[in-house]
């Protein structure tokens, strides 16, 4: 029975996507035979004008685990390259939009599912996700959100009862459904879809919702298509500049799994790097390396320079590539931005910059034994204002295992960083630590971690664990 309390059912939900055809089906949420909230994302609530006292977790539950329609609920109609083959028989196969709404900021933002049974594209599948996977769509999203990178994040997860059967974990195993907050869930391959079906018309009303909706900053500016396309490399090199400096990968870079807005969703198998290892790759299946940690560079100029395809339907090949020949420059500016944050200098000049940069990855690079992320939390938490007066005071209580071969490695790093604290006044040593505990949380979700987690999940259904672990991340 609806509430008509419940604050989700009151939002002021806009039919935007809804409002075009021949991009979604209207689908159906399945039942399930228990309703269980396993997380709720009360950060996300003040976006949406709630206050999170005033949501109770049965309001969570009727809206998103018996799935309480306001508008529609529509699968979207995709394709798209995987793996680098094109696959016309995709689509939201366990997924829908359950609706659109406008946050305070004034930025339109979607719930979309994760779970909520089979629609017209499952093909052979249930439609369904498991527990494990909607916990770690919530790890993944919340450290990534933590370490500035633009992601969609986890506003539910529930549990549902029913037991799953998986080739990739220990089965049965149980199941859940997600509702994840994005800005939206266009993708590169919605659009290659319309190129496969040949409808530039709807390849134009599609870029145009997308430049009124998501890019009203250019909407109607006589230029506007190439200027969208040089903006979305831009959002789109910045990204992965950030996942590259958080040391995270996506392991599944198709291009249906690309967001025309640049933001990072869909998180599958995904793993942070235990050490610095260009080579590391995070799904088991991707044998040849393909979206390998190093890799992900390549790969996202790849699906933006497959998007032009589509895209020549309405717009101008060659401007488009010239636009793509700028993706190196936006990516290393945004990526030493980053990181520069996270080694505690909000800017340094270029020769400076590099020294620093290049004189750390060697370091991570050449001693295996200091953990990628570790070593900035140790930066973090080591980190005194002596070490401007003294280069033997940097790292002096290290307790990594350093062979007498790689400790020139680490001189090297001490002396780059020590000159740049000298060029810097006292005054700014405050600002220094407090940008590296802004920009490097202590707890590092590396995948001992998520399964330890899990393994409390599990074994004691003991939940705190992966909530104090969520809570960690805000330190």
């Amino acid at each position: 029975m609806s509430h008509p309390s419940n604050p989700f059912l009151n939002l002021n939900y806009e039919p935007a996507i809804e409002s075009l055809a021949d991009y979604h089906d209207v689908v159906t949420a399945a039942e399930y035979p228990l309703h269980k909230l396993r997380w709720r994302n009360d950060d996300i609530l003040p976006t949406l004008g709630l206050e999170p006292s005033q949501v109770s977790d049965d309001d969570f539950i009727e809206a998103f685990g018996h799935f309480r329609a306001v508008r529609p609920f529509l699968a979207l109609r995709y394709h798209g390259y995987q793996f680098g083959e094109y696959n016309p028989q995709l689509g939201d196969g366990r997924g829908f939009i359950y609706g659109q709404v406008r946050g305070i900021d004034n930025e339109l933002y979607d719930f979309g599912t994760k779970g909520s049974g089979r629609t017209p594209y499952s093909r052979t599948a249930d439609g369904r996700l498991t527990l494990k996977g909607g916990v770690r769509e919530i790890i993944a999203s919340e450290a990534l959100h933590r370490m500035g990178v633009k992601t969609s994040r986890c506003l539910s997860l529930v549990e549902t009862g029913e037991d799953l059967w998986r080739g990739d974990e220990p089965s049965p195993t149980r199941s859940s459904v997600m509702v994840r907050f994005s800005r939206s869930h266009i993708r590169f391959g919605t659009f290659e879809r319309l190129r496969w079906i040949r409808r530039d018309d709807l390849a134009r009303k599609l870029l145009d919702h997308v430049l009124q909706v998501y890019y009203p900053h250019i909407w109607g500016k006589e230029n506007q298509d190439s200027i969208f396309y040089l903006e979305l490399v831009e959002r789109v090199a910045k990204l992965c500049a950030q996942w590259m400096a958080a040391g995270f990968c996506h392991a599944v870079l198709n291009t249906d799994n690309m967001s025309i807005t640049g933001e990072s969703f869909d998180y599958g198998p995904f793993a942070f790097i235990p050490n610095y290892d260009p080579r590391f790759t995070a799904a088991y299946f991707d044998h040849a390396g393909r979206y390998s940690y190093a890799n992900q560079p390549a790969a996202c100029y790849w699906n933006l320079e497959k998007l032009q395809d589509p895209l020549s339907m309405v717009m101008d090949k060659d401007d488009m590539q010239a636009s793509l020949l700028k993706f190196k420059d936006f990516y290393r500016v945004a990526y030493c931005e980053m990181m520069l944050k996270r080694l505690g200098f909000a800017t340094l000049s270029e020769p400076e910059t590099e020294d620093l940069i290049g004189a750390a990855l060697e370091l991570l690079s050449g001693v295996q034994a200091i953990g990628y992320n570790q070593f900035f939390v140790n930066l973090r938490q080591s980190f005194q204002p002596n070490w401007r007066e003294d280069v033997g005071n940097i790292f002096a209580d290290h307790d990594w295992e350093i062979t007498d071969e790689q400790l020139p490695l680490l001189e090297k790093w001490r002396e780059v960083y020590h000159q740049l604290l000298i060029r810097q006044p006292i005054a700014e040593l405050t600002n220094i630590a407090q940008q590296l505990q802004y920009s490097n949380p202590t707890i590092i979700f590396l995948r001992p971690k998520i399964e330890e987690l899990w393994e409390r999940i599990t074994v004691n259904d003991d939940w705190q664990p992966l909530y104090d672990a969520i809570a960690k991340l805000k330190e």
